[in-house]
């Protein structure tokens, strides 16, 4: 068996990574469908369950959707329990939007197994590789993060 090269194996963790985000997105489309909800409103729901309370305005930036989209987004969330709109304390006239308390319940179901593999998957390395995989994955977050600022500056 010959060795690999550093260029062989930069090949092969590149197509890693690019298989890696092609798959998830698939994962997430699957999700989407399952839980007939569309690609956006689970990524708002992403959002909301991250931060915890978001305006109408910030998901609208998010997730690239107009201000009617959003409102049509949001009504379907609500109409369909995972999502609750309050009155935002600082500004009178506008809406805060958090997630509806029992939808957290709900959506940990739909993500059971793929969190149970995530760990079965992450339990079987060492704590060193771990701190690897972890930089690595936090050096892409970021890398991917910059590279979207990029382009919204400059499109």
């Amino acid at each position: 068996m010959t060795k690999s090269t550093k260029a062989d194996l930069k090949k092969r963790a590149l197509m890693a990574v690019r298989d890696y985000g092609v798959n998830l997105t698939q994962f997430r489309n699957a999700m989407s469908e399952w839980a007939e909800l569309n690609v956006t409103d689970m990524e708002c729901l992403r959002v909301l369950f991250q931060k915890g309370v978001a305006t109408p305005s910030e998901l609208s930036r998010h997730t690239g959707l107009t201000s009617g989209a959003t409102t049509a987004m949001l009504d379907r969330l609500e109409k369909a329990g995972l999502i609750e709109r309050r009155p935002n304390p600082n500004d009178r006239r506008g809406t805060l939007i958090a997630p509806e308390k029992s939808s957290a319940e709900k959506m940990a179901s739909w993500f059971e197994s793929a969190r149970k593999a995530q760990d079965e998957l992450v339990s079987g390395y060492s704590e060193s590789e771990l701190e690897i995989i972890a930089d690595v994955f936090e050096r892409f977050a970021k890398l991917w993060d910059d590279e979207r600022r990029k382009v919204q500056k400059n499109p």
